[in-house]
């Protein structure tokens, strides 16, 4: 895939992950896992949210894509990170993925892997990562930062993060 002509900025913001409860929010897989915007074979990711809501939101689509009820997914432990990175290619917009043939990301697999040839190529190309619609909550955005190792410069979690033992509302305007 050829260089993308995408618009950059850096992010300086708080952004919202959940893992599972007692677990290590530095954590990278080995071997690393495939994303929407990632191949693991690529590069690892984390993918954070741009609010509590919009977390839950796709937590809740991709357990439903998979058949698994929430309680079955519990407890988790909400982490706030600090988010201060240069150079993240913004796809927040239907105009902004439109140059790189894409529409807004529907709440599925299925339709993965052009998003994951483009955010390959971005973190070729030296992005940090990329500020993307919510599939499950489309009003609303996902950040995703690449990672090569266990921390990334930029990049931190908030202590303490906020446990949840049982299923949080479903938030509005959420797809799945």
């Amino acid at each position: 895939m050829p260089d993308l002509d995408v618009d950059a900025d850096a992010v300086h913001a708080i952004f919202y992950r959940h893992i599972p409860h007692a677990g290590d929010p530095m954590y990278i897989a080995d071997p690393a896992t495939d994303g929407r915007w990632q191949h693991g074979d690529t590069v690892a990711a984390w993918y954070f949210a741009d609010e509590p809501d919009t977390a839950w939101a796709e937590w809740y689509r991709a357990l439903a894509e998979v058949a698994i009820p929430p309680a079955e997914s519990l407890p988790r432990d909400l982490w706030r990170w600090r988010i201060d990175l240069e150079h993240v290619a913004l796809l927040d917009t239907r105009e902004r993925l439109e140059p790189v043939g894409l529409r807004l990301p529907t709440p599925t697999t299925r339709h993965w892997s052009a998003y994951q040839d483009v955010g390959d190529a971005l973190y070729r190309d030296g992005y940090a990562g990329l500020l993307a619609v919510a599939a499950a909550r489309p009003a609303h955005r996902n950040l995703v930062v690449f990672r090569e190792r266990r921390s990334v410069d930029g990049c931190a979690p908030l202590q303490p993060p906020t446990v949840v033992a049982q299923p949080p509302r479903v938030p509005r305007g959420m797809r799945t």
